[in-house]
């Protein structure tokens, strides 16, 4: 009988460890600054009300889209339909094996011929910029690929994001509240993009899901890996 027991209670801390892991797999939800408060000393954030996700995967070798301070950096364009009051992006690398896209979710070609590989990922760092002069989807890439870009800011590492597989908690997170007394800080109708690169110098490689949220809806939200891509989904509709 204690043998029986015993056996049950071994399976049971299994059963129970084993969900544990999966949900620790996930992510949590992704809340906004604005409307923060705090709790017995602890952050609690309302989710952002408006939340798109893009699944991608960097190839061993593959062409970056810039060169900046030696490093390769890749771009996602994001077009945003409406005034937001905050948006936040967050990236985490490689994918957790518990997350797969959704029907509404953003996709890239290379993610989908090598969704099952999540071995290899990489030191996340993220930046928003937003494009001058682009307030409509029809000059996505007339006006887009000569643009001037400014830039809101940066995130490397963020105690927020899971840990990587080394231990490490080098995924990245920010938050832009929109500053309508400064054009170039306001989170206005237009195109953006949300580049990415690591913290050391080297390849970028591996899955990674980047998401981005907004504490508003913004019907017509899209992103994409170029603009060409951004114009069409957009004017698509």
């Amino acid at each position: 009988m204690k043998i029986k027991f015993l056996a049950a209670a071994v399976t049971a801390t299994a059963i129970i460890a084993g969900t544990a892991s999966v949900q620790a797999q996930k992510l949590d939800k992704f809340g906004a600054d604005l409307g923060k408060k705090s709790v017995m000393g602890k952050e609690v954030r309302v989710p952002y009300t408006d939340l798109i996700s893009y699944y991608g995967y960097i190839k061993p070798g593959a062409t970056p889209d810039a060169k900046v301070g030696g490093k390769n950096y890749y771009y996602l364009y994001l077009w945003i339909p409406a005034v937001a009051p905050e948006v936040g992006v967050r990236m985490i690398s490689p994918i957790p094996s518990s997350m797969s896209p959704e029907e509404t979710d953003f996709v890239g070609a290379d993610y989908k011929a090598n969704e099952a590989e999540r071995t290899n990922y990489f030191d996340t760092w993220i930046t928003l910029e937003k494009a001058s002069g682009v307030t409509k989807p029809e000059d996505i890439v007339a006006k887009g690929a000569s643009a001037s870009w400014n830039s809101f800011g940066v995130n490397d590492d963020s105690s927020e994001m899971p840990a990587q597989p080394s231990g490490s908690k080098y995924n990245s997170l920010m938050r832009v509240t929109s500053e309508t007394s400064d054009p170039l800080k306001s989170l206005t109708i237009g195109l953006y993009r949300v580049g990415f690169t690591t913290f050391k110098t080297g390849d970028v490689q591996g899955s990674f899901l980047a998401q981005v949220g907004a504490p508003v809806k913004l019907p017509g939200v899209k992103i994409a890996s170029n603009m060409e891509a951004l114009m069409n989904a957009v004017m698509a509709k």
